[in-house]
């Protein structure tokens, strides 16, 4: 005789479904499990949707995407319901990066899309919205690190080259400067040869140091004591030669000075900024919020296309090294309060009220 197959029971209203109450928590782990639509717009959400929720009588229940759509929904342009679940989303996005880190020619976007099944678009707004950086990005900054790490452990420059990936000497030597903030070969040496001017001064927030390589400024560095100050260039930079004494040059202090006292001055200088391509793209980011104002550490990951990425915003915040030239004193937490600041945060309750800003 044959059994009976096993049929759900259907609740008599949504709000009796037990998967309404996920839907309106926008539960995340709900992804997947089932989807819904909202009779009165024509479109069909997962459970997480962001969008404001709609009234139970208007909305309809459905365990596959298939079902939505043979009901006539379409899919919703917010939460892009027949989009990977985030869950596989990552995973997807994670193996692409071990494909990057292991080949030996960087793939194009192209290639990586295909290997997923993904369109070229969808592709690089996930890996972006992942890992905050594009899939070429995140292709440089391996290759960068494979080359910094290649030439620290003594490698020549030629085997530098290879190593990393590079096709061309050509390519390489317009590539490694950049990347690496001085000549390969200077690099290889632990930054031997390269001399920093730097003098310190006295500002209403106590010691400033300034110090420039022959690109521009490189450090910025605050604190209590000139002294400490001095180590921390002297660590940062090991085996660079320091010059300080320089009466010319303590007029780029003063610039500086005169910029943490009146912040409406302007701070116009040549900056050397040196950091990974994920620092970069977050101090592009800070450079941007204007004096006066502040925004959150999920501000400034939404503004760089890495929602996600809010703890690694924070990380490249407490590594910038170039205090308020790139204004990390303008972030604050979610709900407005000062998180840490490496160099104190009374000195960042003091930068953020000089320019005027109010906190929530």
């Amino acid at each position: 005789m044959d059994m009976p197959l096993a049929v759900r029971p259907v609740p008599e209203t949504t709000d009796q479904d037990p998967r309404w109450r996920r839907i309106v928590a926008r539960d995340r782990a709900a992804d997947g499990l089932f989807w819904y639509a909202v009779t009165t717009t024509g479109v069909y959400c997962r459970p997480s949707c962001p969008s404001r929720t709609a009234r139970p009588e208007n909305v309809r229940i459905y365990d596959s995407r298939e079902a939505a759509r043979a009901a006539g929904f379409r899919a919703c342009r917010r939460c892009r319901p027949d989009a990977a679940p985030v869950a596989e989303a990552r995973a997807i996005v994670a193996a692409a990066c071990r494909h990057i880190e292991q080949a030996e020619t960087v793939p194009t976007t192209e290639e990586l899309a295909a290997a997923c099944g993904w369109s070229v678009a969808h592709f690089h707004r996930t890996f972006r919205a992942e890992t905050g950086l594009t899939p070429h990005d995140y292709a440089a900054a391996h290759r960068d690190g494979r080359l910094r790490a290649a030439l620290a452990g003594g490698a020549t420059v030629t085997a530098a080259l290879y190593e990393a990936g590079f096709g061309s000497s050509s390519r390489f030597y317009a590539h490694a400067d950049r990347a690496l903030g001085m000549q390969p070969s200077a690099y290889r040496k632990g930054g031997a040869g390269e001399s920093l001017h730097f003098a310190v001064g006295q500002c209403a927030l106590g010691a400033i140091l300034v110090a420039s390589s022959g690109r521009g400024v490189c450090a910025i560095l605050m604190g209590d004591a000139p002294d400490a100050l001095l180590r921390d260039l002297q660590d940062r930079f090991p085996k660079a030669t320091l010059i300080g004494g320089d009466a010319e040059y303590e007029q780029r202090v003063a610039q500086v000075v005169a910029f943490v006292e009146a912040p409406g001055t302007g701070l116009d200088l040549p900056l050397d900024i040196r950091g990974t391509a994920f620092q970069r793209r977050v101090w592009t980011a800070l450079r941007a919020i204007p004096p006066g104002q502040v925004a959150t550490y999920r501000d400034v990951a939404r503004a760089i296309g890495a929602p996600q990425a809010v703890r690694a915003v924070a990380g490249a915040c407490a590594a910038n090294a170039l205090a308020v030239a790139i204004p990390c004193h303008r972030v604050v937490r979610t709900d407005g309060s000062l998180s840490g600041y490496r160099w104190g945060i009374a000195r960042k309750r003091a930068l953020i009220a000089r320019e005027g800003a109010v906190l929530p």
